[in-house]
């Protein structure tokens, strides 16, 4: 009886083990396919899947009309392009391997002057993986990385030393990065990403243009780091909460331009970290909408050289916080609108009569010892500081002045 339980077991077993290798056999092979395509040409799949990891390392257009999969099998890159001139078009790419040493993604390019449009990235710990890649197209990819813990995943979208490429119209979801490394003069447009870390993230990479794109329901929406010259443009970004939820952050970043950008619901809508950093330069704010946040600017600590104008300031809890008993008095702050002003403008000339002036209180006790922030906007804090502001026992802090104020309202949708 034993025995006979035995070989069935083994029969069952072998069975699946023979199953699943004819399903492996199944998928059709590409490399030969890629192999005897001639350089220059266009390579259509017929609908199916097909077997990865593949090389493409010829300039040709590969072309899956949205029919065709390539499927690494969890094993290394679904597709690398080492070549110059090639065309990815219309594939869905799953299955890439689990290493962060290799970079396993859905498509690595290596090369420059290729495009790679409308693919479906899905099961793939790293997405689109350019390294040392120039002057390439990154257009309509819908990319998403492996279901397992955020920091675990690789980047949708990486950039490493890459120069004059083009991420636009991408949607991204539940990916961990869109990441700059050490790249400059890229354009980042009309891409969405949500569900992710950083929504898009630059280190040491310069004059870099941003505008148009959605983030939203990530921990962070854009964060600029020793990365000078970059410029934010018409950028929508809401709901980056928790304890570390930033709208757009900036760290010994300058000669930055933000303006036109909408940054709502976040935990931080901007977050500004000893920027500029360089010498006699200046970041410009102008023409943003911060509306909603739990703080609307914070500042690390008393710096400055920032420009706001034309800004639009509306339903944060707390407007601007500077951390370590400093003020922001030292940027300029002109023309702005903020929904808290208690002037009148009796000319009718859209300006406040007289100007706008935040004082720190008991208030701020919450920015100058961090454990108290568990109680900021607690029924005691808020007795404190109305008592304080009723009889103060001490002259307040004057956190910043805007001079002219602007009276109407700017809307925010």
């Amino acid at each position: 009886m034993r025995r006979s339980l035995a070989w069935i077991v083994a029969v069952l077993t072998a069975g699946l083990v023979m199953s699943s290798l004819a399903s492996a056999d199944e998928l059709k092979l590409l490399q030969p396919l890629l192999d005897a395509a001639k350089p220059g040409s266009t390579l259509v799949l017929e609908p199916g899947r097909y077997r990865g990891p593949v090389v493409l390392d010829k300039p040709l257009t590969l072309e899956g009309n949205g029919k065709a999969t390539i499927d690494a099998g969890g094993r290394g890159t679904v597709l690398l392009v080492d070549t110059d001139g090639a065309t990815i078009s219309g594939l869905h790419l799953v299955g890439s391997g689990t290493s962060h040493n290799d970079l396993d993604s859905g498509i690595q390019v290596r090369g420059k002057y290729n495009v790679v449009k409308d693919n479906i990235i899905e099961d793939a710990l790293f997405g689109i993986d350019l390294q040392q890649s120039n002057n390439n197209i990154v257009r309509r990819n819908r990319i998403s990385s492996k279901d397992i813990e955020l920091g675990m995943r690789g980047d949708a979208i990486r950039l490493w030393y890459s120069y004059d490429n083009r991420i636009i119209d991408n949607v991204v979801t539940n990916s961990r990065d869109i990441v700059i490394w050490y790249s400059r003069d890229n354009t980042i447009s009309r891409n969405t990403a949500s569900g992710g870390r950083y929504s898009l993230h630059f280190m040491y990479s310069q004059y870099n243009l941003v505008e148009d794109n959605t983030f939203f329901d990530n921990s962070v929406g854009i964060f600029v780091m020793y990365s000078d010259g970059v410029v934010l443009r018409n950028n929508h970004i809401r709901n980056a909460t928790g304890t570390t939820g930033v709208g757009i952050g900036f760290k010994e970043t300058s000669d930055l331009v933000v303006e036109n950008n909408q940054v709502l619901y976040c935990a931080n809508g901007l977050y500004i970290d000893v920027s500029p950093y360089q010498p006699d330069t200046v970041n410009v704010f102008n023409n943003n909408v911060v509306a909603y946040n739990g703080i609307g600017i914070s500042f690390l600590s008393d710096w400055h050289g920032n420009e706001f104008r034309n800004n639009h300031f509306k339903g944060n809890l707390t407007q601007v916080a500077v951390n370590g008993g400093g003020t922001a008095t030292r940027h300029v702050w002109e023309n702005n609108y903020w929904d808290n002003y208690e002037g009148f403008d009796r000319d009718s000339d859209g300006i406040g009569d007289t100007p706008h002036e935040m004082h720190a209180y008991a208030d701020r006790l919450w920015m100058d010892v961090p454990p108290t922030q568990f109680f900021k906007s607690s029924p005691l804090l808020e007795v404190l500081d109305f008592l304080e502001r009723l009889a103060p026992f001490s002259p307040p802090k004057l956190l910043l002045r805007d001079a002219i104020p602007v009276i109407k309202v700017k809307s925010e949708s």
